[in-house]
């Protein structure tokens, strides 16, 4: 990937400078992204869903941010796509915020639906802009990734007072920040569009090492997807722990992911990203067991949070290193390790309904439990790009 060089006697802008936009753009569209699983116990307790329903909505926004996924990617990286990040976002925002004003089952479906696509649209444009900026660092690249963990972590701590207060039309009040940095990212779109283009990395592109990695993400995303849509319930319902505890089980488990994806992005700058993905996926399984064994409702909080540490330390690096293997072909490499592998693994959200229907939360929790090992099969195929 190729860096602009500084002036001499110009000392380079650090790497919060650099990525500081972009980290607060992710944070704003995860956000939206963030909101789907934290509205969802909503739906279900004042609107009377059924398991499979609320699963539905998951399916709505994966759909949505998925399957338009390898689209965008290819238009990132043939054409001048900048714009599509700051419509993404907007789009990703107005979806969101309208669905719960929505009376009807389908009518909600259809604007989490529509907020997925600007999910799909985003991340393709700013993850190879991101990288552009970000340059060989996987610690800045960290920072972008992050941002997007931040969302998540911010929806359910803004949401829950909201929700618990107004029930689901409070959605409406999280309109404002996608209609702001729409605005930010489509007027540095428009600032930069004079500038020559920034040319691609020469290199040979490596599919077998990028469809291991796709595995990793996809495995990583559906357990971070089935604990989110699934984590407040099993704390309600099976722990018997009041709304409140149980949105602080979910704060936990995402504040462990913003500290995973900050963490992984400094140990791959040191010991290398294969291996920090390799330690993320090992990880998974211990922590993932004390979260669903331990009893009562306060012993497993620090596991809550362990798991979202362990499923995101290889976030960031994964990102990075699929671009890495795909050298000439940047935006499409992030249109699929952002987007489409994270937002694949939610097509297992209706069957973890079915199995929530049948065996409570609980039971779709411990059906999660597979997927540490298959990551680590899927780990011991990666090479190092280098």
């Amino acid at each position: 990937m190729t860096v602009t060089q500084q002036p001499s006697g110009t000392r380079a802008p650090s790497a919060w400078r650099r990525m500081r936009l972009w980290a607060l753009a992710h944070a704003i569209d995860d956000l939206y992204q963030g909101l789907v699983p934290s509205v969802v116990p909503y739906f279900v307790l004042d609107r009377h869903y059924g398991y499979v329903a609320a699963s539905g909505l998951t399916l709505a926004a994966t759909l949505g941010s998925s399957l338009p996924q390898p689209l965008f990617g290819i238009i990132a990286d043939r054409r001048d796509a900048g714009w599509m990040a700051g419509a993404g976002v907007g789009l990703a925002g107005l979806g969101l915020s309208v669905a719960g004003l929505m009376p009807g089952y389908g009518a909600v479906w259809c604007a989490i639906l529509a907020s997925g696509l600007g999910v799909a649209m985003f991340h393709p444009a700013a993850g190879k802009a991101a990288r552009q900026d970000a340059g060989d660092s996987a610690t800045a690249m960290s920072l972008f990734a992050a941002g997007g963990s931040v969302g998540f972590f911010l929806a359910p701590a803004l949401a829950t007072p909201a929700l618990i207060a107004l029930g689901v039309p409070a959605t409406g009040l999280f309109l404002p920040p996608a209609a702001l940095i729409c605005f930010a990212l489509l007027r540095k779109h428009r600032r930069e569009a004079a500038r020559a283009a920034v040319p691609q990395q020469a290199g040979r592109d490596r599919w077998g090492a990028f469809t291991a990695l796709i595995g990793i993400e996809v495995l990583r995303s559906a357990a971070f997807f089935g604990l989110n849509t699934f984590i407040e319930l099993y704390w309600i319902r099976h722990l018997h722990a009041s709304r409140a505890l149980a949105g602080a089980a979910l704060t936990c488990f995402l504040a462990g992911g913003v500290a995973g994806t900050l963490l992984g992005g400094r140990i791959a700058d040191r010991a290398g990203a294969v291996r920090t993905v390799q330690f993320g996926t090992a990880l998974m399984l211990p922590v993932m067991a004390g979260l669903l064994f331990l009893p009562g409702a306060l012993a497993p909080l620090p596991f809550a949070l362990a798991t979202g540490l362990a499923l995101n330390i290889p976030f960031a690096v994964l990102v990075k290193l699929g671009q890495d293997y795909l050298p000439t072909r940047p935006g499409t490499a992030a249109g699929v390790t952002l987007g489409l592998g994270v937002s694949i693994g939610g097509l297992a959200a209706p069957l973890l309904g079915f199995i929530a229907t049948a065996h409570g939360p609980r039971g779709a929790l411990l059906t999660l439990l597979v997927i540490p090992p298959l990551a680590l099969l899927c780990g011991a195929l990666l090479k190092d790009p280098r």
